[in-house]
């Protein structure tokens, strides 16, 4: 059992975020926000959620899991609001988050031997 645990924090755990991954994860928001505007009231059919399913695990592995991009999932199942922006806000506001409590890292030092004080 508490292995198991252990194995779930671990995985809910956010990732060294880095410059590549801040990257990724911003072209995942904005190439799926544009798409889902782009697509106007065609999206309505399975291709919106589709979108929104990829976004959202994509996203999730780049930055981590964090419980604002929940609501963005949720919200994005309503009428009208594929035409709002919220995968490109939701992204940028748990980058704030974790850069405000100190979860963005530098990169990881290059290879060869390290030596702990």
């Amino acid at each position: 059992m508490i292995s198991l645990m252990s194995r779930l924090a671990k995985a809910l755990e956010p990732p060294v975020i880095t410059r590549p991954r801040v990257w990724f994860a911003y072209a995942v928001a904005v190439t799926t926000d544009v798409v889902q505007i782009a697509l106007g009231p065609f999206g309505w059919f399975w291709v919106d959620e589709v979108l929104d399913v990829v976004a959202m695990v994509a996203i999730s592995r780049a930055i981590g899991f964090h419980a604002v991009l929940l609501p963005t999932f949720a919200l994005e199942f309503l009428p009208f609001t594929d035409f709002l922006p919220t995968w490109t806000g939701a992204v940028a506001l748990v980058l704030g988050l974790r850069r405000r409590r100190g979860f963005v890292h530098p990169p990881p030092p290059a290879s060869g031997e390290v030596i702990d004080i």
